[in-house]
């Protein structure tokens, strides 16, 4: 199949590096989203997130005519859903976003067109996408009844991609792809060789559903461990970050660095999505989730107990992005602590996240304030190292003398 025109569903952090990516290798993408300031922003050349080079890369992309954003889907050749999974109370999976995906495309698709699902999801979603989408259109046939003869081709491709490396990732990294029937994952193949360099894996979608939540949840329980270690290294009265240094001299030992948490909507979020479909075989798989969900308020107790250290606490937090040097606040156990101390009401807060313009409105109502470093380092008698931003690798020991320091990251380890 020959490719000419393709819709992106959902311009988040997935989703917009994707279609621009596609776009610049000569192909129509046509952009939806539920924002209208977001089709508005793209449209003008402008991106709405923080990912190195996609600015230059939508803009070059926009004015050659190439893409185009819109909030309602027109037809095309192929449709890749991207669209947010977050979860529910009670960690439950909400496909919310996907349905409304599905009821977005139905009334355009038409027959030999293929839909792809980017976007995370529990085991099976790639089987209701498609039903909803038979329900929706029952004059097409789809894979789940007609299987190679469908008119409608379905896979599941998860993203693999690295915030801050997106569109890197998007050529270099290998995908998997998994069609409900061969022919699915066949053509879904072509449409990724039109810009993927890696190696595509065909398989089917529950095993490519799974393993996406695999790789995170590996992930996740790795993180536990080291957050573990940190939370016992402190008992003893030992050097967290010395001790795994050392450790890892071994030539088959490998410890994460811990943190104040997990966050982005990967890695906080997926294993729940395992825990959901075997919650009595998924035990160490939640009992991780529970560590790494623990540490926020771990760390807020290390910080009130340095507060208590002064009779007018002014509190400064560096960094809120869920990871270093981007601007990506979702699930941020960075976010979830300043949020605590301001509600614990321990003294002032001040928030440094160099990513951002202005605070989230949560933040702003409880209190606090978004400052530079500067003036972050001249009013705060505590410092708490949330993320590890460039920018505050460069502090240095006079920095932060006189002043208490909670420190996350290991960033002040040198000190």
């Amino acid at each position: 199949m020959v490719f000419e025109k393709i819709s992106v569903i959902g311009l988040g952090y997935i989703g917009l590096p994707t279609a621009a990516v596609i776009a610049s290798r000569g192909i129509e993408v046509i952009g939806v989203d539920v924002s209208k300031k977001v089709v508005d922003t793209i449209n003008q050349g402008k991106v709405h997130i923080v990912e190195p080079d996609l600015d230059m890369l939508v803009q070059a992309t926009v004015n050659i005519g190439r893409l185009r954003a819109t909030l309602e889907a027109e037809p095309a050749q192929a449709f890749i859903i991207a669209v947010p999974t977050p979860f529910k109370d009670g960690h439950e999976p909400d496909l919310s976003y996907i349905h409304s995906a599905a009821k977005a495309i139905a009334p355009v698709l038409e027959k030999g067109n293929l839909v792809i699902l980017e976007s995370t999801s529990p085991v099976g979603t790639t089987e209701k996408l498609a039903a909803w989408l038979q329900a929706l259109r029952p004059e097409l046939s789809f894979p789940q009844s007609a299987a190679e003869n469908a008119d409608i081709q379905v896979a599941h491709c998860p993203e693999r991609v690295l915030p801050g490396h997106v569109l890197r990732e998007l050529v270099s990294n290998d995908r998997i792809v998994g069609g409900m029937t061969q022919k699915c994952s066949e053509a879904a193949i072509e449409l990724y060789k039109t810009f993927v360099r890696g190696e595509c894996f065909t398989t089917n979608s529950r095993t490519a559903e799974m393993a996406k939540l695999t790789e995170n949840s590996f992930r996740d329980v790795n993180i536990a461990f080291a957050n573990e270690l940190s939370i016992i290294c402190d008992k003893l009265k030992i050097n967290v970050w010395e001790l795994i240094k050392l450790a890892n001299r071994h030539p088959r030992v490998s410890i994460l660095s811990p943190g104040p948490g997990v966050g982005g909507h990967c890695i906080a979020v997926d294993p729940w999505f395992i825990v959901d479909s075997a919650p009595e075989e998924a035990i160490l798989i939640r009992h991780a989730r529970e560590i790494n969900d623990a540490k926020p308020s771990y760390v807020v107790n290390q910080v009130r107990n340095a507060a208590e250290q002064f009779k007018k606490p002014i509190i400064a937090c560096l960094g809120l992005a869920f990871k270093a040097d981007i601007d990506d606040l979702r699930e941020s156990p960075a976010v979830e602590i300043t949020l605590k101390l301001a509600k614990g009401s321990l003294g002032k807060i001040l928030a440094v996240e160099p990513n951002i313009s202005s605070l989230p409105p949560k933040l702003q109502e409880a209190g606090i304030e978004l400052v530079s470093l500067n003036r972050a380092l001249e009013e705060a008698n505590v410092i708490v190292a949330l993320v590890d931003h460039k920018h505050f690798k460069t502090l240095t020991r006079a920095d932060i003398n006189a002043k208490v320091v909670v420190d996350t990251r290991g960033l002040f380890i040198n000190f």
